[in-house]
């Protein structure tokens, strides 16, 4: 059985092949689409069971589709859990060709499962909706900027009018990417479904919506709720060790930093126009969690809610989601 492992760089990527307990020696290749037919013919040659590689950055994702394309099976790895399982080891050195030798050890021992590329229109409109993030937290950082120097008598006015001008050109760039992302969902009709079975959650308006859908709409559909939860940082992690280490719970935050921060603003209009997530809310503040506790623990129920919208293909509905109880004792 011959498993292979391949770390993966901007402009190139290193292979090395294991079977039976033994490394070959490394083999690079250039992250172009000729490296990637020389890596193709390689492979094939030598009939692998699995192919390990990390999900780095966007780096891995022309490669993996290139594999997958072949009929190559491709795993593709959460570089926490590697980057675990290298200590386990006791790695001591850092190189390319000894990372990709580990991942060879990787397929070899774990199993990892395949990986199926997700419809190349939510990987677009991931891209829309990350790029969109990005202006947006632009844009905020620019009206700081501008209420800072607004503050001052002595500021410039050259300095607020260039202010303005950035932040009136965010939001054209913002608007242009929205009308882009409603375009595309409206061409796809799973997508656009889901979009409109999550605006039934109030305070989901369409940017919101189109924000969270960009997220999950490339995750295998067999993903759990606690999955979605982890994946999303939104996991509490408990440290506890006999008697001398119990901290309180936090969360992991190890997530997806999109999904967390399109999931902010929904949970804050939902404790006050959403009467179940608003009593639910204040039961916790009640039983003395801080304000951000109850909050985190809103956005956990609304993306179990939207994650059920696109499994089951069915609207959002709160009284799924958030107990009666809370709604009798508010």
């Amino acid at each position: 059985m011959t498993v292979i492992g391949i770390d993966i760089s901007a402009q190139s990527f290193d292979l090395v092949s294991r079977r039976d307990g033994r490394n070959a020696k490394a083999v690079r290749f250039e992250q172009t689409a000729q490296g990637h037919a020389r890596a193709i013919k390689h492979l094939k040659a030598l009939k692998p069971k699995s192919i390990v590689m990390e999900a780095t950055g966007v780096y891995y994702l022309d490669l993996a589709l290139a594999l997958h394309e072949a009929g190559l099976p491709v795993c593709v790895i959460n570089p926490r859990s590697f980057r675990h399982f290298a200590e386990l080891r006791l790695a001591g050195s850092k190189t390319d060709a000894v990372d990709a030798a580990l991942l060879a050890e990787y397929a070899e021992r774990m199993t990892p499962g395949l990986w199926h590329p997700p419809q190349p229109a939510c990987l677009g409109l991931r891209d829309i909706g990350r790029q969109i993030n990005r202006l947006v937290h632009a844009r905020t950082q620019a009206k700081n900027r501008l209420h800072a120097l607004s503050a001052k008598q002595t500021t410039p006015s050259l300095l607020i009018e260039d202010e303005h001008q950035g932040i009136a050109q965010l939001d054209q760039r913002i608007e242009r990417l929205k009308q882009a992302a409603l375009e595309l969902i409206a061409q796809h009709e799973p997508l656009s479904s889901h979009l409109q079975h999550m605006g039934h959650a109030k305070g989901m308006g369409v940017a919101s919506s189109v924000a969270i859908l960009a997220e999950l709409c490339t995750l295998p559909l067999e993903l759990k709720s606690s999955q979605i939860s982890r994946h999303a940082g939104l996991d509490v992690r408990i440290n506890q060790s006999g008697t001398s280490v119990n901290k309180p719970g936090r969360l992991s935050k190890a997530g997806n930093a999109y999904l967390r921060s399109a999931l902010f603003m929904p949970a804050m209009a939902a404790i006050r126009h959403e009467p179940r997530a608003k009593a639910f809310y204040e039961a916790l503040v009640a039983r003395g969690k801080k304000k951000i506790q109850a909050l985190c623990a809103v956005m956990r129920k609304y993306l179990t809610g939207l994650w059920a919208c696109i499994k089951t293909g069915k609207p959002f509905d709160a009284s799924a989601l958030f107990s009666d109880q809370h709604i009798a004792k508010a």
